[in-house]
């Protein structure tokens, strides 16, 4: 097992990690930018590195920083978390060259997944089925409105090197075709320095569905079932569940198998998830394949009772699975919510600033996986994820409840949260019968906004009124 890990990320999940490091007796080192300072994983870890200004760029991003500051301290393995590093292929390669492990995938694996155009090709090969889209990257205009009459719409133009929804664009009709084509792909070569994007055809009344999988240097791979996913704003998730209440057993062990298949077809160490559409009939489709752990992995290692982190961990280390797929077994129901430094009133603007005051939920079946603590500074640097509240009950109804609660429990002062929106969604008759898909959000936002126009219109129609002496409006 390791002595020393370098966690090479920052907030909620660099506590995770190194909570996981100290119960498995390693040494941890941290490392910051200028503006993290401050940051709870800087003050668990046992030793901490800044290695850049406020700027992802300049920090979180620098693959040398981070690979100096490990060496500097003497780590012998780097967990990247999510985000910034964690799907860079350059960089487990830069890993392996200083012999240092990096906590992941292999370089190669993550080369063909990375590309969701290689990924597709490799899945359809392996026989998990895909959903109708072209076979290579679109590059130039020339046939692309013949090829998307081919696969019909409503349509997805999606970047070949990205993810978390970035660069995507839904095309219903031709006219609309073009200009999304060059949105689509001026987004994609800012965000991800690539303009390669593919068409997919949209899967309507579809679920995100995502299975965890992980994977030993030993050829063993194993899945811990399914995660919901489809409440989503903008492709990002909001909620997620598990088990989902629209996969029965037969469903799961189909889409377990396709997502082992798909991790042994590019020989997949660690832990990953691989993200199903699954449409009104259960039919699933393969979307991509995250080669990291998830934010709302938690969910997982309650109802399995798996702690993923150190199982990350061990494998990396070159230790077998501890478990047969035989061994996993599902418990009750958990349902996690991200709170978000966000305004819900100001179309999700941003809220950093001082945490003036903080009273965090609590009690049975509640976990908290967070970096808040009272007097923190929120930077406007990095994502906008304060918190993952995260429930556990015997039922689907009971956790719903406990969140509920933990919602209302949850009090900071100064900052804006997505608390009232979560708490709005939970309400929704269609989320508590478990009766909706990924465009549930953008449904229910579209009811209030119809509703506020009819209150603005009857105020307005009786203001009128009174001005005319009851005559009403002509």
């Amino acid at each position: 097992m390791f002595r020393k890990i370098l966690i090479a990320n920052r907030g909620e999940i660099a506590v995770r990690v190194i909570r996981a490091c100290k119960e498995l007796g390693i040494q941890t080192v941290a490392v910051y930018s200028e503006s993290d300072e401050s940051c709870l994983h800087v003050r668990l870890a046992d030793e901490a590195v800044c290695i850049g200004p406020a700027p992802s760029a300049e920090s979180y991003l620098r693959m040398d920083a981070v690979l100096d500051a490990a060496q500097k301290t003497g780590a012998q393995a780097i967990h990247p978390g999510y985000g910034f590093l964690s799907e860079k292929a350059e960089f487990a390669d830069a890993c392996s060259k200083r012999k240092i492990v990096f906590i992941g995938p292999p370089a190669k694996a993550i080369r063909k997944l990375g590309d969701k155009v290689t990924a597709r090709a490799t899945m359809h090969r392996v026989g998990v089925p895909i959903p109708p889209g072209t076979r290579k990257p679109i590059r130039s205009r020339e046939n692309v409105v013949r090829i998307a009459k081919d696969i019909g719409y409503p349509l997805l133009i999606k970047p070949s090197a990205g993810g978390g929804g970035k660069g995507m664009q839904i095309v219903t009709s031709p006219h609309e075709l073009k200009g999304a084509l060059d949105l689509s792909q001026s987004e994609s070569a800012a965000v991800f320095g690539s303009g390669d994007v593919y068409l997919e055809k949209v899967i309507e009344h579809a679920r995100h569905i995502e299975i965890q999988i992980m994977a030993d240097q030993h050829g063993n791979v194993i899945h811990l079932g399914e995660r919901e996913c489809s409440i989503q704003r903008r492709h990002q998730k909001l909620i997620e569940e598990s088990p989902s209440v629209v996969v029965n057993s037969e469903l799961r062990e189909n889409m377990g198998a396709a997502a082992v298949a798909a991790a042994k077809a590019v020989g997949y160490v660690g832990a990953g998830t691989v993200e199903f559409l699954v449409d009104r009939h259960g039919q699933f489709y393969f979307i991509e394949m995250n080669t990291r752990i998830q934010v709302e992995h938690p969910v997982t290692e309650w109802v399995t009772g798996v702690d993923l982190i150190r199982m990350q961990i061990q494998v990396a280390a070159g230790e077998r699975l501890p478990l047969a797929q035989k061994d996993i077994c599902f418990q009750g129901h958990a349902i996690e919510c991200r709170i978000n430094a966000e305004d819900p009133d100001d179309d999700f603007s941003p809220s950093p600033g001082l945490v003036a005051g903080l009273s965090m939920p609590g009690g049975p079946g509640v976990r908290i996986d967070s970096h808040l603590y009272n007097g923190y500074m929120v930077p406007h640097h990095y994502d906008s994820l304060l918190a993952k509240f995260i429930v556990h009950a015997e039922t689907r109804e009971l956790a719903i409840a406990r969140m509920e609660r933990v919602l209302a429990e949850f009090q900071i002062e100064n900052i804006k949260t997505t608390v009232p929106f979560l708490q709005r969604i939970l309400k929704e008759r269609t989320f508590r019968h478990g009766d909706y898909t990924t465009a549930f959000v953008e449904e229910m936002r579209a009811a209030d906004m119809r509703h506020r126009l009819h209150e603005f219109m009857y105020k307005l129609s009786d203001s009128f009124r009174r001005l005319t002496g009851g005559s009403g409006m002509a």
